[in-house]
Order: structure tokens, then sequence, then C-alpha cells
């Protein structure tokens, strides 16, 4: 343990937090337009992953702008706790200072902890400044969003980890026992996460000392427990990796595929979701190209449920192989789509009467069932016979594609249409 570790009263993260924005790494673009604006009266969203500035971009913003820093919590705090600060605020607003209002974590606020906000805003007695790792287009209420500029921070990169790494060097007044492998392991466990890499760096300074041997990246991990995966299985990760799951299946492209499955299933995501949306696909994005993708989401859902993980795991892999490499098509989904909205506009025809059943003699005088024709007693297993209402003109909802079995299926289709139009007798 060094002289410096030994003697601080802080953690390392705290006590090597920038004081001014120029020394904010990895937000150049970001702080640089918000230091030609600290005085300005608009309210701020910082929206990006933990570890990225946010907490000390409103710090320096309060102090540097000369306003009244007061900070709250959206997990601890609520509509009470910012009435008060409303209160403590008056005096200084009729003085003629401003009060700057810094919630951590703004997405979890409810609807009605966010409504608070409004006047205060609107009055000009605080300016907001949010921090959030969700979207704000998801988490926060329009009422509020239309009051806010959102400013996007982006994940640290491995520039920005490698200046952390040398001013927590210069701060401890050391230099840590790490080979270039090692300080490339150590840049790879923070996945962009500035605080987290500094707690990383703060465990090696409390473990080793100014005689420990110069550790390479196994002796590294072995000293250090393993981060979990950048993942929140409620969070923006959560919808963003499925995403780019359904997408690389959707685009034939397996490989790309598996890396997504795997990335969510070793971060510990629900195994059943992921197979539910795995089905969806199959009838979404494939459809009847291969009439047998929803058989085989279904098959590999069970297989799951009964083997669990990790024997379970193989049938989802597996199943990622199929739909990624099986044509595609979502002309299904789409006639669908078009059938709804074609029965909500014109959902008050009744059927033609030759396609009704007749059970009693009134209905027989009614004509329900006249001139109806029995496919199978045809020539060709096809009667034509029109099965729209009659004031309806024939529409045409379903057009599949040229790929897989959908093939096959759009050939019958032309057939039984010449058929209809009197074309042709023969497939």
């Amino acid at each position: 343990m060094t002289t410096a570790s030994l003697f601080s009263t802080s953690p390392l993260a705290e006590a090597m937090r920038p004081s001014c924005l120029q020394d904010v790494v990895g937000q150049h673009e970001i702080t640089q337009k918000l230091a030609q604006r600290l005085s300005a009266s608009g309210s701020l969203i910082l929206w990006g992953p933990p570890g990225t500035g946010k907490t000390t971009i409103a710090r320096i913003i309060g102090v540097e702008a000369g306003q009244t820093f007061r900070p709250l919590s959206a997990v601890f705090d609520g509509v009470a706790e910012l009435r008060r600060i409303f209160s403590d605020a008056r005096p200084d607003f009729e003085a003629g200072k401003r009060t700057l209002l810094f919630v951590d974590e703004i997405h979890r606020f409810n609807k009605a902890q966010q409504d608070a906000l409004l006047p205060a805003i609107e009055e000009g007695m605080i300016r907001l400044i949010g921090a959030t790792t969700e979207n704000p287009s998801f988490s926060l209420n329009s009422a509020l969003l239309s009051r806010v500029q959102v400013l996007v921070l982006n994940a640290l990169d491995d520039t920005a980890l490698g200046q952390l790494i040398t001013r927590a060097e210069n701060h401890l007044r050391r230099r840590l026992p790490l080979d270039k492998a090692a300080h490339q392991a150590l840049v790879a466990m923070a996945a962009g996460d500035g605080r987290y890499l500094i707690n990383l760096i703060e465990t090696i300074d409390e473990l080793t000392d100014k005689d420990t041997p110069e550790m390479d990246a196994a002796s590294l991990g072995q000293l250090l427990s393993k981060r979990a995966l950048n993942y929140d299985k409620t969070g923006d990760e959560h919808f963003n990796l499925i995403s780019a799951l359904h997408k690389s299946l959707r685009a034939s492209d397996c490989d790309a595929a598996l890396y997504w499955l795997a990335r969510m299933m070793l971060a510990g995501e629900d195994a059943q979701y992921i197979l539910r949306r795995l089905t969806r696909f199959a009838s979404e994005d494939i459809g009847l190209a291969a009439p047998d993708a929803v058989g085989r989401a279904i098959a590999a859902w069970q297989s799951y449920e009964r083997l669990g993980s990790p024997e379970g795991d193989l049938a989802i892999a597996e199943l990622v192989i199929f739909l990624a490499t099986s044509p595609k098509s979502n002309a299904a989904y789409k006639a669908w789509k078009i059938a709804q909205k074609t029965a909500r506009d014109a959902g008050h025809l009744m059927p033609p009467k030759h396609i009704l059943n007749a059970p009693t003699q009134l209905m027989k005088d009614l004509d329900y069932g006249k001139g109806y024709v029995y496919d199978h007693d045809t020539q060709e297993g096809f009667s034509g016979q029109n099965c729209f209402p009659e004031s309806l003109d024939r529409l045409s909802f379903y057009q599949p594609a040229e790929r897989g079995f959908e093939r096959e299926i759009k050939k019958r289709l032309a057939y039984w249409n010449r058929l209809r139009d009197g074309a042709g007798t023969e497939e």
C-alpha cells in the first residue's frame, strides 16, 4: 500500500474528480460546448453509460456558473425533498441567484415526481441537470423532455481510459506494477466505465506495494475479481442486444447473431425471453418461406425447458443458426397487417350468402347457401368462388416472396388466379 493511499480520507475516484471541464476525459466535444454556455439558463439531461462523467460535469457546471449546487438521488428522494429544495432556493432566486438541481438517475422518477419539477423550471428558479443511463425518450415524460436539452455522453475509449490510468499513477505517486498486456487487460475490464477503472486501480494499489513484481494479464486476473459483462436486464443494454440479435438474424448474419446471443446468455438474460423473441422472429421474418421455422423454435423452447442450462443452451444456439440461415419473408406479416386494417375499415359488411350455412328453413328462404360449390367435387379441387363481401372489391393481401417455400406458394396462387379468371385448367 502506498503512502498516498494510506493517508487518503476519500475514495480514489472522489479524490481524482476533475474540478474544471477541460480536465474531464473522453467527452471533449460536449465539455467544449458546455464551457461556452456555463451561465446559460437551459436545463440539461446527461445521458450515457455508467462512469462517463455525468455527475462530475454537473458539479463543475454548478461551481463555475456560480450557482448553488443541490444534488438529489432519484433512488432515495421524492417529491417531499423536492419541495424542501424549492423552498430553500426561493430566497436565493429572489436575490438573483439560481439553484442548480442535479438529479442522479432521473429516469427513476415517476410521472408525478417529474411533473413536480416543471413549475420551478418554468419559473427559472432552478436549472435542472439530470443524469440517466436510460434512453430519455422512454424514461422521461414529454412535458419534461420539451424543457431540457439532451446531451449524449459516450463510453470512454481506450485513449481516455489510458489517460485516467496515468492520472491515477500520478495521484498515487507510483507506477502500477503492470506490464503492457496487463495494462491492456485493465482497460478491457473497465469496458468504457471510468469510475470502475479507478476502483480497479484503487484495489491494485491496496493489494500491492513498491516491491510487488510486474504482473502480466493472467496475474492481474487472479488479483482482481472479474467484472460482470456490461448488461442491465431491465435497461438499455437489454433492448440494445435483443435488437442486435433480431436484426442480425434478419440480415442472415449467422456469426453476428451467435455473438449477440452469447453476450446475452453470458450476462444472465432470461432464456425464456430470448426463446419467445426467436419464436416471434420465426413467424414475423421467416414466415412461410420456411414453414417449419416456428415448429423448430417451439421444439428448441421445449428442449431448453427440459434440459435447462448449460445443456439446453445449445438448443438455443442451434435455433439461432437455423433462423439465420433460413430464407426470409415478411409477406405473411404484411398481409395480416393489411387484412386487419381492411377489417377495421369495412367490418360492417356481411359475408356473401353462398358461403353461409342454412340450418333453418327461414335461412334457406333467404338464399343462404344458394349457389355454393363444394370445392372437392370439382375437377381441380378448386371452385374459384368469391368469398369476400359482395360490396367489397376482391383484394390481394398476401404477396409471397420468390424465396424458399413461398416460391411454390406463389406458383400455386398464380394457378388458382388463372382458374378464377377462366384462363387455364392445368398447373
